[in-house]
């Protein structure tokens, strides 16, 4: 079989053909090569001018060995659900659906923007995920963020909503519910921490959330108050997935380089690879303290810094609080002796609430408290009660370009002394 095709009577140049023709038209010759030679027909058989004969003359030879038969279509098992039990299925719909508004924020695993659903006019946040340098195909992290999100559905997990495509195989968007600030941003441009009951509302709601994860053996593995998304009436979301995956029982080995350095467990710093749910309960507790001082527990530059901000605030570790802490990979290179200062750095809280946060930061992943537990901590069942959510007050957003507020010089100002109000009652401070 020649490599070109013949050349036409205009006298057109050839055409090359691809390989992919090659080889059917030299399938086609093979398969003509064997067909086998028709036996004579019978007496009985039927006559030429039958519709059958004249059917079979008006086909050629190879169109009859090769158009198969018809036959019944195969019986489909009863266990096996119809193709309309999986609307994720679906086609994706196009990103043009959606008018872009404004850009949020970009981060190691895509861009986010603001936008509005033409047809619906409901405000969105789109993530476009990083494709362009990707040589390995989809990227896993975004596989895992998209499962996570579908998997982990909550009142306080960011929702997703669909999965849109532009013109090329690098355009893929992740659409979800828009909301308007996150945690880091709103402490840094509050004048004064939240007030305790704030506090335990906010502490509430992001344990539930990770709890719901963890009974569905998901790790968030990069909790931190920049992924806590907060809205104008009380709620916080979830968010940022990237770094999510599924854990099993028994664990398996993972890679020890997840979670922001300054949530990052200790075990983790020390080279553990063999993790569970407890490094997600330490970046709680590095939470939980950010919330009560309104600044990051741990700001240090590098691992061994973090380890000594660590040993300065807990005490130094050892065998009998951490069974097996001589055995992690990088024990023997840490000689940094502390006492503890827990109770110094947060004099501010009470005793129901140095026991929750001790109980977070724990060394021993084993010892540590879980999800469950924490929300049935009596810290939240002490006085000031948690406030309602809609009792928040709101900021505004500048993930949605509202522009900063200026307060009147005469207007009432919340009460500046934070250790006067955690002695008072929520009820009777004028937030």
């Amino acid at each position: 079989m020649e490599n070109v095709a013949s050349t036409s009577t205009h006298g057109t140049t050839p055409k090359k053909r691809s390989k992919w023709e090659q080889n059917d038209d030299e399938e086609i010759e093979n398969t003509l090569k064997v067909i086998p030679k028709k036996k004579k027909r019978k007496a009985k058989a039927a006559s030429d001018d039958s519709p059958q004969s004249i059917r079979d003359s008006t086909q050629s030879p190879l169109a009859r060995h090769v158009s198969p038969q018809p036959r019944d279509p195969p019986r489909r098992s009863v266990f096996v659900p119809p193709r309309s039990a999986y609307p994720a299925f679906s086609p994706c719909r196009s990103v043009y659906c959606y008018e872009r508004l404004n850009h949020i924020e970009e981060g190691s695993y895509g861009v986010v923007f603001r936008a509005r659903e033409k047809e619906t006019g409901d405000i969105v946040a789109i993530k476009k995920l990083k494709l362009d340098e990707e040589k390995n195909g989809f990227p896993i992290t975004s596989l895992r963020e998209i499962m996570a999100l579908m998997v982990c559905k909550h009142e306080n997990v960011v929702g997703i909503r669909e999965i849109v495509v532009g013109d090329t195989l690098t355009q893929v968007f992740i659409v979800m519910d828009f909301i308007e600030h996150d945690l880091k941003s709103l402490l840094s441009v509050m004048p004064t921490p939240f007030l305790q009951s704030e506090t335990k509302t906010l502490l509430l709601q992001l344990l539930s959330a990770v709890a719901h994860c963890h009974s569905n053996w998901v790790l968030h593995r990069d909790l931190k108050t920049s992924n806590l998304l907060m809205n104008n009436r009380g709620s916080i979301k979830v968010a940022d997935f990237g770094l999510a995956r599924q854990f099993g029982d028994p664990l398996g080995g993972m890679t020890q380089l997840v979670v922001t350095l300054w949530y990052r467990a200790p075990e983790l710093l020390l080279g553990e690879t063999s993790y569970s749910t407890a490094i997600d309960m330490w970046s709680v507790g590095c939470i939980f303290g950010e919330l009560v001082l309104k600044e990051p527990v741990f700001q240090a530059k590098g691992e061994l810094e973090m380890l000594g901000m660590i040993f300065k605030l807990l005490g130094s570790p050892s065998e009998d609080i951490w069974p097996g802490f001589s055995n992690l990979p990088l024990t023997k290179t840490l000689t940094i002796p502390h006492t503890p200062t827990l109770r110094t750095k947060f004099r501010f809280l009470t005793e129901a609430g140095l026991d929750l946060m001790s109980k977070l930061l724990t060394y021993d992943p084993e010892q540590r408290i879980s999800a469950e537990e924490a929300m049935k901590h009596h810290y939240f069942g002490e006085s000031p009660l948690p406030k309602h959510p809609d009792l928040f007050g709101s900021f505004p957003s500048v993930a949605a370009g509202d522009k900063k507020r200026i307060v009147s010089p005469s207007a009432p100002q919340r009460v500046a002394d934070y250790k006067l109000l955690m002695d008072f009652d929520v009820d009777d401070v004028d937030a």
